[in-house]
């Protein structure tokens, strides 16, 4: 039998991802989201292409009711679960600059509480999303695990503090087995063009803004700030694919089926691109243009960062093995393909993934009537 994992937020860009990651090695995934920032027909499409059976239920990870009754109903259907992948939470830097306390709330609260759950359940193994704003300015490049903390925003400092938690209850309990990986951008789509990032509004990130402009959906790209301590002025960041950093989430929580103890990590290229880079590459690979306009500096944003992944190659075996092409080409594929989103309705699943999608029943299973409606109780 698959052992079971609930992957919170995994309705979201990254989340899915990670969901086509964990069937493809044999895990079986159940999802809790809120659909605050993911879409449920995301899910649908992982399990018509992987042909997995993925349970989903509706809620927030801050409902400690629905928490217990997801897992503790997992015990009685002896299925339980038997790690965390935590991906729920708020990730926008402007945003939190704005609201802090939404933020700390949802990702330090969040996380809080699912520990809680998991403690009072025997849940003892946990791979939690974190992100490399905790480095801030970095001083040194590469940045490697050993640097310095110290973020430049909001949002970066809710996963600090979120680790900090992490590294405490570890700390007091040694059979518990944590995973924390500082990734970096995530960029790009599931190569079917089934799966990709679908902003619900404005994009607060580079890439999807850029596929947009070339679809013809938004007349031009504002790239914030031209005038930073780099190359071409703009700024420089470690571009990552997220299938690589899916597959970084598979290695992690391997690791932590089989380790005790707190273990961090870069996931990462190890290559900084700058913004003007990015837009080349696309422009390259896409064939179309992308305007763009210079526009103010964001406050939280910092001139460069890009990480030193020699630790996740040597503990878990991990290795960033996709180029910025092939970001750029899947993440246009996914553009093309879906040009109003989960809207669009999804075409035939290709050739060489429908054959893999034979073993399962292709379905997302709700776990509303087994949880009593728990999903909708204290929704926030």
């Amino acid at each position: 039998m698959a052992c079971t994992l609930l992957v919170t937020g995994g309705a979201g860009y990254i989340g899915v991802h990670v969901l086509a990651a964990l069937v493809e090695a044999g895990y079986q995934p159940i999802v809790l989201d809120d659909l605050s920032n993911g879409d449920r027909r995301a899910v649908e499409r992982v399990a018509r292409f992987t042909g997995a059976d993925i349970p989903f239920i509706e809620g927030d990870v801050r409902n400690e009711r629905l928490l217990d009754a997801v897992l503790a109903h997992q015990a009685r259907a002896e299925q339980p679960v038997a790690g965390v992948i935590h991906l729920a939470g708020r990730k926008a830097v402007g945003e939190s600059v704005a609201d802090p306390l939404r933020y700390y709330d949802v990702n330090v609260g969040g996380t809080v509480k699912l520990l809680r759950a998991m403690a009072r359940h025997g849940v003892r193994r946990f791979v939690f999303s974190s992100s490399a704003t905790v480095y801030g300015a970095a001083r040194e490049m590469p940045v490697t695990e050993r640097h310095a903390v110290c973020p430049t925003n909001p949002y970066g400092h809710t996963k600090l503090v979120a680790e900090g938690v992490l590294r405490d209850v570890t700390a007091a309990d040694p059979g518990l087995s944590v995973a924390v990986l500082r990734y970096f951008n995530p960029i790009g789509a599931h190569p079917s063009g089934l799966i990709g990032e679908c902003p619900q509004d404005v994009p607060a990130n580079v890439f999807p803004y850029i596929t947009q402009v070339a679809q013809g959906r938004r007349s031009h790209l504002a790239i914030f700030g031209d005038d930073y301590d780099t190359p071409d002025g703009t700024g420089v960041r470690d571009y990552l694919h997220v299938m690589d950093l899916a597959e970084g989430h598979v290695r992690a929580m391997q690791h932590v089926l089989r380790h005790p103890g707190l273990l961090t990590v870069n996931l990462g290229t190890g290559n900084g691109i700058s913004v003007l880079a990015l837009v080349r590459a696309f422009e390259r690979v896409s064939g179309r243009r992308v305007p763009y306009r210079i526009a103010p500096r964001r406050p939280g944003d910092v001139a460069a960062i890009w990480a030193d992944a020699g630790m996740a190659h040597r503990v878990l075996g991990w290795r960033a093995t996709r180029t910025l092409e092939d970001m750029c080409a899947d993440g246009w594929r996914w553009q093309r393909m879906n040009p109003q989103g989960y809207a669009t309705p999804p075409e035939p699943v290709p050739s060489g993934i429908a054959a893999r999608a034979v073993r399962g029943r292709r379905t997302v299973t709700s776990l509303v009537p087994l949880l009593g409606g728990h999903n909708e109780v204290g929704r926030v």
